[in-house]
């Protein structure tokens, strides 16, 4: 699964130089898979990429996993945390829950 978010989250920012930041617990873990991500990047976006894990700032221990990807000295940033992820989904659904409480509202004309 981390793996992934790392793969996910280079395809978003088609960088060639990434800086990986993680838990301090998921370092060995992400040094790991750097490889993996780097090699199923290259083959879905045919670009070469430079990956570097920071090993100095780390993320918040009590978040629940994930990585941020960062380029361009943290200008362009890609959080793939869990909870980053859980907001995206939060947003996502706030019309489908708004409809199941109060019905759909015929004069709405933004649905998010």
């Amino acid at each position: 699964m981390l793996m992934g978010l790392i793969a996910q989250g280079l395809c978003q920012l088609l960088e060639p130089n990434v800086t990986v930041k993680c838990r301090q617990k998921d370092l060995k873990l992400v040094k790991d898979v750097l490889g993996e991500a780097e090699k199923q990047y290259k083959s879905l976006v045919n670009l070469e990429v430079t990956i570097r894990v920071d090993e100095k700032d780390f993320l918040p221990a009590d978040i629940a996993g994930g990585v941020v990807l960062s380029a361009r000295d943290g200008k362009l940033l890609v959080a793939n945390t869990l909870e980053a992820r859980l907001d995206q989904i939060i947003k996502q659904k706030i019309p489908e829950v708004r409809s199941m409480l109060y019905g759909n509202n015929p004069n709405r004309r933004f649905f998010d």
